[in-house]
């Protein structure tokens, strides 16, 4: 009667090549599993060419430094997947190593398999939601959609990413509530923090006031906010005035255009209300009743 105990006793030179094969040909595939994961790892020092424009548009300290701190946000998040892939692998191959083993050592792998393969089936129906965020997160990461830091809007939320794992995505909104998404569910995600950002200031004035001396009064409050050193830093276009969005008895809407570094476009438009409302007061024009 055969026994592991008696075919523990007959082993072989045959079967120790074989167990030599099945350990030579697992550590193969565990080299080859961190090659591939490391691919994943997007280096700080190669920066995406999307970033690398907008640096150089931007052209100062403040939009480098962004570009750099968003490139290594990047690698950190990268280089997290990748270590959770070799992780997860690493275990599928010492187990298949293992099962492929046992018979050389005198145990039949197939009550093993049977289990193993009942429990993955079991689990793969159980957690059919887990596995769709695992891969969506697995998507947002190797597709580069955003990385914590970045501020994003996600349905009807809009806020900063302060965590982010394959399963779920962590924004703190503007309330500073911390939302939490499962990443399947995010069908739709903007990034506002990725090369610039833009934005739009509509002025009106009043019908009586004549149209191509309020566009100049816009115009040179534009020209004072590009050439002070404290806010160019933040400027990457503008502000340039579109011209007329909208007239009516009331009066007349004209619109500026701004585009900013990520996320600095709101303190911008503040700063140049301010210096078009001095402005035009100190030209006499009127600001158009109920705007």
């Amino acid at each position: 009667m055969s026994s592991p105990l008696t075919h523990f006793l007959d082993f072989t030179i045959a079967n120790a090549l074989h167990l030599a094969g099945i350990l030579i040909l697992a550590l193969l595939c565990l080299r080859l599993l961190r090659g591939a994961a490391n691919k994943i790892v997007k280096p700080a020092g190669s920066p995406a060419k999307g970033a690398q424009q907008a640096a150089r548009q931007v052209g100062q300290q403040t939009g480098q430094h962004a570009v750099q701190h968003a490139v290594q946000q990047r690698e950190a998040q990268t280089q997290a997947v990748a270590d959770k892939v070799y992780s997860i692998g690493r275990k599928i191959i010492w187990v298949v190593a293992g099962l492929t083993a046992l018979p050389e050592l005198g145990i039949s792998p197939w009550p093993a398999v049977v289990v193993a393969g009942c429990s993955l089936l079991a689990f793969s129906i159980g957690a059919r939601e887990a596995l769709r965020d695992v891969y969506a997160g697995l998507q947002i990461v190797m597709e580069d959609q955003f990385v914590a830091g970045d501020t994003i809007q996600a349905g009807d939320t809009v806020g900063r990413v302060e965590q982010l794992t394959l399963r779920r995505t962590l924004v703190r909104d503007g309330r500073g509530a911390l939302v939490s998404f499962s990443n399947g569910e995010m069908r739709t995600v903007s990034n506002l923090s990725r090369d610039w950002s833009q934005a739009f200031v509509d002025i009106g004035v009043g019908a009586a006031m004549p149209l191509e001396k309020t566009l100049q009064v816009l115009e040179n409050a534009a020209a004072d906010l590009r050439s002070d050193a404290a806010w160019s830093q933040a400027l990457v276009d503008g502000p340039r005035v579109l011209g007329v969005q909208a007239y009516d008895h009331t009066g007349t809407t004209v619109r500026l255009q701004v585009r900013t570094v990520p996320t600095r476009q709101d303190e911008v438009c503040r700063e140049l209300r301010r210096r078009v409302q001095m402005e035009l007061q100190r030209q006499g024009i009127a600001i158009a009743s109920g705007r």
